[in-house]
C-alpha cells in the first residue's frame, strides 16, 4: 500500500488523544492518555477510508492473537479492542517509546544487548508457535523497547493471515528478513522461517544492515535483495567483539536448506545462552510455557472479517434513562463509559448540585431539632 497520511484520530470513551505515533500499510497508531487507570496507551486504529474485508481480517487476528500471547513478558500487552463512534476497529496496547528500527543502523549496539533481545524473542516465537500461531514479520522494527527498558516482540498483523490473489496465496513479507522459501513463495512461513527471521534479525543489531544489504546505492532493490537471499551465503559480521561460535549460530540459524536449521526457536535461543556463558555472561532466561500449556481462550479465527465490538454511530447522551435506572451492589457502582468518562466537565458540575442540596437540607433538619428541644425544656 502506498505511503499515506495518518487518518483523523477517533473519539474513544475513556481514552484522551495526545499525538500520533506512527502509520503503516493498513493502520495508524496514536498514543492517548487513558483515564482510568490513569496511563499512556498506544491506540492502533484501522483508517476511516478502509473497508476491506481481509484487512479486517488480518486486524481481528492480529487482537486475537494479542490476547493469547501478550501475557508473554518479552509479547507487548494489549488491553482491549473494540470499534469506535465511527466505526473504525481499535486495539489498545502497552506504550513502548521505544524501537530497534533505526537504532541498529545508527549505534554499534554491544554483543552482550543483542545476545539478551535475541533470547527473549526466541523465548516470544517458541510460545507463539506452542500456541500454533506463526509470526510472519520478524524483524527489528517489530521488537519494541517499553517503558522499563525491555524489549518486546509486536506487530502480529499478518500473523497466520495471508493476502490471497488468483493462483495461490502470497506473504505479507519484509523481504530482507524472510527466509529463502518464503522470499521465493514456496510457503507461506514455518518455523523454520521463523528462524531465519529470528537470525538475520540478530544478524542485523549486530552488523547495522541487514544480512544482504549493500552500501552501494541501488544495490537494495527488491529483486537484488530476492537473488541475493535466493543464494543465501553467510557473510560473516565484521566486529572483531564478534565470537566466531555466534558467527556458526547465526549461519546455522540462516542456513539455505530449512533442514539445516535450528529446529525451533527455543533451540536457537539454547544456542546463544550458551554463547552468553562462553563469554562469561549470565544467560538470558529463557521463558516459555509448558509442554501441557494451551490457550486459554478459544483458538484465533483467521477467516474473521467482522467488525465486532459495540459500534456505535453517535454517542449516547441519555441522562434521564441513566438515572432512573435501579441497582445494586457492584452493577450499582459501573460507570457509563460515554457519558461519564468521555464528559468529565459536565461530569463534575452536574455532581455538584446533589451534594449542595443534600447539606442545606441537613441545616435546616438540625436547626429544627435544637427549636424542638429548647421548647421542650421550657426555654422558649
Amino acid at each position: 500500500m502506498a505511503t499515506r497520511l495518518p487518518s483523523a484520530p477517533p473519539i474513544l470513551p475513556g481514552l484522551a488523544y495526545i499525538r500520533p505515533l506512527g502509520s503503516g500499510g493498513f493502520a495508524d497508531v496514536f498514543l492517548y492518555e487513558q483515564d482510568m487507570p490513569r496511563r499512556n496507551v498506544a491506540v492502533k486504529v484501522m483508517p476511516s477510508d478502509v473497508r476491506d474485508p481481509e484487512l479486517r481480517r488480518m486486524f481481528n487476528a492480529e487482537a486475537d492473537v494479542l490476547a493469547h500471547l501478550s501475557a508473554h513478558p518479552s509479547i507487548v500487552t494489549v488491553y482491549q479492542a473494540s470499534i469506535s463512534a465511527d466505526g473504525r476497529p481499535y486495539i489498545v496496547m502497552e506504550y513502548c517509546p521505544g524501537s530497534l528500527a533505526q537504532r541498529y543502523r545508527v549505534e554499534r549496539i554491544p554483543v552482550e544487548e543483542v545476545l539478551a533481545i535475541g533470547v527473549r524473542m526466541a523465548s516470544a516465537l517458541e510460545s507463539a508457535h506452542r500456541a500454533g500461531l506463526i509470526h510472519r514479520d520478524v524483524k527489528p522494527s517489530n521488537i519494541l523497547i517499553t517503558t522499563f527498558g525491555t524489549p518486546v516482540l509486536a506487530d502480529f498483523g499478518i500473523s497466520a493471515s495471508l493476502q490471497r490473489k488468483s493462483g495461490g496465496e502470497v506473504l505479507a513479507m519484509s523481504i530482507p528478513w524472510s527466509a529463502p522459501e518464503v522470499v521465493a513463495e514456496q510457503t507461506s512461513g514455518t518455523v523454520a522461517s521463523e528462524v531465519w527471521s529470528l537470525g538475520a534479525t540478530v544478524y542485523s543489531l549486530l552488523a547495522g544492515h541487514s544480512p544482504f544489504e549493500r552500501r552501494e546505492r541501488g544495490q537494495n532493490t527488491k529483486d537484488l535483495l530476492r537473488r541475493r537471499i535466493a543464494r543465501a551465503t553467510y557473510v560473516e559480521i565484521p566486529r572483531t567483539d564478534v565470537p566466531a561460535s555466534l558467527q556458526v549460530v547465526l549461519s546455522t540459524a540462516m542456513s539455505r536448506d530449512p533442514a539445516r536449521r535450528y529446529d525451533s526457536a527455543r533451540a536457537l535461543g539454547e544456542a546463544l545462552r550458551a554463547v552468553q556463558s562462553e563469554l562469561g555472561l549470565s544467560p538470558t532466561p529463557l521463558e516459555i510455557p509448558d509442554d501441557e500449556w494451551s490457550p486459554a481462550s478459544a483458538p484465533v479465527d483467521f477467516s474473521d472479517s467482522a467488525l465486532r465490538g459495540p459500534a456505535r454511530s453517535h454517542i449516547e447522551r441519555d441522562l434521564t434513562r441513566r438515572k432512573s435506572r435501579a441497582g445494586t451492589g457492584v452493577a450499582a457502582l459501573a460507570r457509563d463509559e460515554d457519558t461519564e468518562i468521555s464528559a468529565p466537565s459536565r461530569r463534575r458540575h452536574g455532581s455538584a448540585l446533589p451534594w449542595v442540596i443534600g447539606i442545606a437540607a441537613g441545616l435546616v433538619a438540625g436547626a429544627a431539632a435544637v427549636v424542638v428541644t429548647l421548647f421542650a425544656a421550657g426555654v422558649l
